[in-house]
C-alpha cells in the first residue's frame, strides 16, 4: 500500500460479501463510540482524518496494520489503516465497508474508503500527498472515481495503473474491526482482489512528470499543488501553507 510496497499479486477470484453484520456499539470501548458518535457522515470522517497524524512506518519502527481500535488508541493511521477506519465508524451509519484499492507501476499503492450517495460515488482518504485524498460523490462510476486519482499518483516513479473495490465483509469472522494486533489479512486481501486496468498515453505521463519535477524544482520543501480541486474534499491545512523563507 502506500506505506509498503506490494508483492506479486496471484491470479484473483472475485469474492462475495459475507454475512458477518457490523459488531453492536456494546462492542465498542467508551472513547469508540464518542468518536462513532461524532463522525456520522462520509465528510465527518475526511475532517476527523485530516486531523490525524500521519502514521509513517517503516522506517524507523516496524510495519503495522492497526484495526480501528489501534488507530484510536494510537491516534495515528497511514492509507490503509485510515480506510479501514472509517469502514468501521461508517457501517455504523449504514454505510457497507468498501474499499478500493489504487495500484501503482512503482508498487506504492494507495486505498481509499468508497460509498455511494444518490447514485453518485465518492471517497474518503488520508495520504502524504495532497492529490489522494478523499473525492465529492460526484462520480458515476468506481472507474470514473479511480481515475480522478490518476495525476495525484505521479510522481518521480508513480503512475495509476489499477484499481479493485471489495467489500470487507468477504473476511467473514476474520476480526478487522477491532482486532488488538496486525491485521495483515486485510493487505493480502487487497493484493488477492482482481484489479482493472487504468490506461494512459505515455505522451500524458511524461508531461504530468515534467510538470511535477519542475513544481518540486521551483518548492523542494513544499507538494505540488497544481491539482484540479473540483470534485476533491478538504485536505489537511499544513499542504497550503505557504513554504519556509530562506535563512538570511
Amino acid at each position: 500500500m502506500e506505506h509498503g510496497r506490494r508483492p506479486r499479486r496471484p491470479a484473483g477470484r472475485r469474492r462475495r460479501a459475507g454475512s458477518v453484520s457490523a459488531p453492536p456499539r456494546s462492542s465498542f470501548t467508551p472513547a469508540e463510540r464518542r468518536l462513532i458518535g461524532c463522525v456520522r457522515t462520509p465528510a465527518d470522517a475526511q475532517r476527523w482524518l485530516n486531523a490525524l497524524p500521519y502514521n509513517t512506518e517503516p522506517p524507523p519502527g516496524r510495519a503495522l496494520l492497526r484495526s480501528f481500535r489501534g488507530v484510536v488508541r494510537a491516534h495515528t493511521a497511514h492509507c490503509l489503516e485510515a480506510a479501514l477506519a472509517c469502514a468501521v465508524i461508517l457501517e455504523q451509519h449504514g454505510y457497507p465497508p468498501l474499499v478500493m484499492s489504487l495500484e501503482s507501476v512503482d508498487g506504492l499503492d494507495h486505498v481509499v474508503f468508497v460509498y455511494r450517495e444518490r447514485g453518485r460515488w465518492g471517497s474518503v482518504a488520508k495520504s502524504r500527498d495532497p492529490g489522494l485524498h478523499g473525492r465529492r460523490p460526484v462520480f458515476p462510476s468506481l472507474r470514473r472515481l479511480a481515475e480522478s486519482y490518476f495525476e495525484g499518483f505521479i510522481d518521480r516513479t508513480g503512475c495509476l495503473r489499477a484499481y479493485g473495490v471489495v467489500d470487507l465483509r468477504v473476511l467473514g469472522t476474520y476480526d478487522w474491526r477491532l482486532a488488538p494486533g496486525n491485521i495483515w489479512k486485510v493487505e493480502r486481501l487487497l493484493f488477492d482482489i482482481p484489479h482493472r486496468p487504468i490506461r494512459s498515453s505515455k505522451s500524458r505521463v511524461a508531461r504530468l512528470r515534467a510538470r511535477y519535477l519542475a513544481a518540486i524544482a521551483a518548492e523542494p520543501d513544499r507538494k505540488p499543488m497544481y491539482y484540479d480541486e473540483r470534485h476533491w474534499t478538504e485536505i489537511p491545512g499544513h499542504f497550503r501553507a505557504p513554504s519556509p523563507s530562506p535563512a538570511d
